[in-house]
């Protein structure tokens, strides 16, 4: 008799879980690598081409205050896939690192993680437990084998993801090395085994990404595409190419070669929403669109933003983010309400209809309601922590902290803070801290406090330190 209940009760219960399934949202995040705050059309660029892209705004919400959690890539990724500060877990610097000169640098650096601890539950974990099947396609940069890959973090498929932070070559074989700074000794890549002569990489990706989403169009699916591009090493395809050497110099943006790539992107995205609105999935994906810090200086220029990629100033960490969809009030709004990549876990979780995960995602809000506009995002300040070296310009170890208009920088080697009003200097070329000092004061008790509560690393003098 239990028999019969039990068999009944499945039996009605499975037509329900099929519907649920069904109209449960499907979510697309893409990542840009190196895509600067400026190298969209929808950002204010007349230089790069990314009408796909624009799309996107157009029919949903850009934010003009979006942050990575990093000036560089693991951090931000890291931050992307837990919900929390790099600080807090100790995913503080790029992956393998090695930059740090046991004699050339004064302070000692923070103690940061080589791998995504495995006991974080990520973004796909969560969204796996919820029924989605979750891919893959792209950059992963949070570790490596043996068990530090997209399938040890609740990836059921993965694509060209390992422990490398670029390719080998953006064109097939894609094979090439990298020189290790420490050690000068060379590292090979090859990014995906197999291909086509003439294939490039973006789009062999994006080919991989569509047979996906055909593959899981009958079931709720979570694609994660972190692009490779628009890393270096800077290779466009020649037509592409082409096109961007045609205008005259004094303006262009950046490199021609970058501005293919970036255009390169941007086919891809329209490629992906194309299958979308084919195979009637568009009205029930949403679709996110963002970078992972500044772009690199020399291929782009992010004026009036100042620095780029590695610089913790606003152009190594200010970022294009984009989402639409169902559940996104649409119509071109922006919003500049302050939000950083921390907020993309609660927000894809609420926005799914998924139970949120405060204990996992500690320093995340969720963004559904600025979706939605239905609503604020109540946050007092945000944070960085980077306590370490990289050879990029205008880079240091510091702390920060971002309080409405005011933004506070502790340059943690020398002990100094340059604090700027961005509401009327975007480009931070006046620093107000001798000015301000009781809202320096105000601003560095806050970013103490921040840094006790999350575990943050300190820096140590170097006591091998051999310069001045």
């Amino acid at each position: 008799m239990m028999r019969h209940v039990l068999t009944a009760f499945v039996s009605l219960l499975l037509p329900m879980m099929a519907v649920v399934a069904e109209d449960r949202l499907n979510v697309v995040l893409f990542v840009v690598d190196d895509l600067g705050w400026m190298d969209l059309g929808c950002q204010g660029s007349s230089y790069y081409r990314t009408p796909n892209i624009d799309r996107l705004a157009a029919r949903g919400i850009r934010f003009t205050d979006a942050y990575a959690a990093c000036a560089v890539c693991t951090p931000t990724r890291a931050s992307i896939m837990t919900g929390k500060y790099p600080a807090r877990n100790l995913m503080t610097q790029w992956l393998p690192a090695g930059r740090w000169s046991a004699t050339g640098h004064r302070m000692l650096e923070g103690r940061f993680l080589r791998s995504l601890p495995l006991e974080e539950v990520t973004l796909a974990e969560a969204l796996r437990e919820g029924g989605y099947r979750t891919l893959h396609v792209g950059k992963w940069h949070l570790g490596g084998p043996p068990f530090s890959l997209p399938a040890h973090h609740g990836f059921d498929v993965n694509v060209g993801g390992s422990e490398h932070g670029a390719p080998g070559h953006y064109f097939y074989p894609y094979k090439g090395s990298w020189k290790i700074p420490t050690t000068e000794q060379r590292v090979q890549k090859i990014t995906l085994p197999d291909g086509k002569k003439g294939e490039y990489l973006t789009d062999r990706l994006t080919s991989e990404a569509l047979r996906l989403i055909e593959e899981s169009s009958d079931q709720p699916f979570f694609l994660y595409f972190p692009y490779y591009a628009v890393h270096t090493p800077l290779q466009g395809k020649k037509d592409l190419i082409s096109r961007f050497s045609s205008i005259p110099r004094d303006q262009r943006q950046g490199s021609p070669v970058y501005a293919a790539m970036v255009a390169s992107v941007d086919e891809s995205v329209g490629r992906v929403v194309k299958k979308l609105g084919e195979l009637k999935l568009a009205g029930n994906t949403l679709v996110i669109f963002t970078s992972d810090n500044g772009g690199f200086a020399g291929a782009t220029s992010h004026d009036p933003l100042r620095a780029n990629k590695g610089s913790h100033y606003e152009g190594g960490i200010r970022v294009p983010l984009i989402m639409a969809g169902p559940g996104v009030k649409g119509g071109g709004r922006v919003s500049g309400t302050p939000v950083i990549t921390n907020d993309l876990y609660p927000t894809v979780l609420e926005m799914a209809g998924l139970p949120l995960r405060p204990h996992q995602h500690a320093d995340g809000m969720s963004l559904a309601p600025l979706a939605r506009g239905s609503g604020i995002v109540a946050r007092e300040a945000l944070f960085w922590h980077y306590p370490h070296y990289n050879r990029h310009p205008q880079s240091a170890p510091v702390s920060i902290v971002r309080k409405g208009k005011w933004k506070l920088i502790e340059f943690l080697e020398r002990g100094e803070f340059e604090l700027y009003d961005l509401a009327s200097d975007l480009g931070e070329k006046t620093n107000l801290a001798a000015k301000e000092k009781a809202r320096v004061n105000e601003l560095s008790a806050m970013l103490q406090g921040w840094k006790a509560d999350v575990g943050a690393q300190a820096m140590k003098p170097n006591p091998q330190f051999k310069g001045r």
